[in-house]
């Protein structure tokens, strides 16, 4: 997705990150999240888009996002051959259809394809993605208690997981 997309399809893309964050996911907001603020949150990722250091894909059933993945990439020479996997979401309609997995597959193969060698991530200890990382070949590097607050404000603790990647 380029700037101009990302910013034509904020209003979307801001749906989805109302109803992650009403199902239960953070992703680094609380609830309830005010879809004007998840649309401002969305066009404040044009920059990084355009500088190159933000990577967005989506899809969509129709006009309306069902599902989100992005890299994120460092400006520090010492670290240019890693990525950091952000912003992995996929509606509450659409779940279990293989979606968050298809995401998660292009944005690897996207990653290898740019030479990055190693992608790493994190989430909610115990949550959903993380069956997901693990059966998707993702190693758990660690557990940080009291990390980031869930939608409700309780503190939980977060899994750091990397993947090192062929043919980058």
């Amino acid at each position: 997705m380029n700037p101009t997309e990302l910013l034509d399809r904020a209003a979307e893309l801001a749906a989805l990150l109302v109803d992650t964050v009403d199902g239960g996911a953070s992703v680094g907001f609380l609830a309830p999240l005010d879809r004007a603020e998840a649309v401002a949150w969305w066009r404040e990722r044009a920059d990084a888009v355009a500088a190159d250091r933000l990577t967005v894909w989506a899809a969509y059933d129709g006009l309306r996002a069902v599902g989100t993945v992005s890299l994120a990439f460092p400006d520090k020479p010492n670290s240019r051959h890693r990525a950091e996997l952000v912003k992995l979401m996929v509606h509450r309609d659409t779940r279990g259809q293989g979606l968050g997995r298809g995401l998660l597959a292009l944005a690897e193969r996207a990653a290898a394809e740019a030479g990055v060698t190693l992608l790493h991530l994190d989430t909610e200890t115990d949550s959903p993605a993380e069956h997901l990382y693990r059966t998707a070949g993702w190693t758990r590097a660690g557990v940080i208690p009291d990390y980031a607050a869930d939608p409700t404000g309780v503190l939980r603790p977060t899994t750091l997981y990397y993947k090192h990647l062929a043919g980058g």
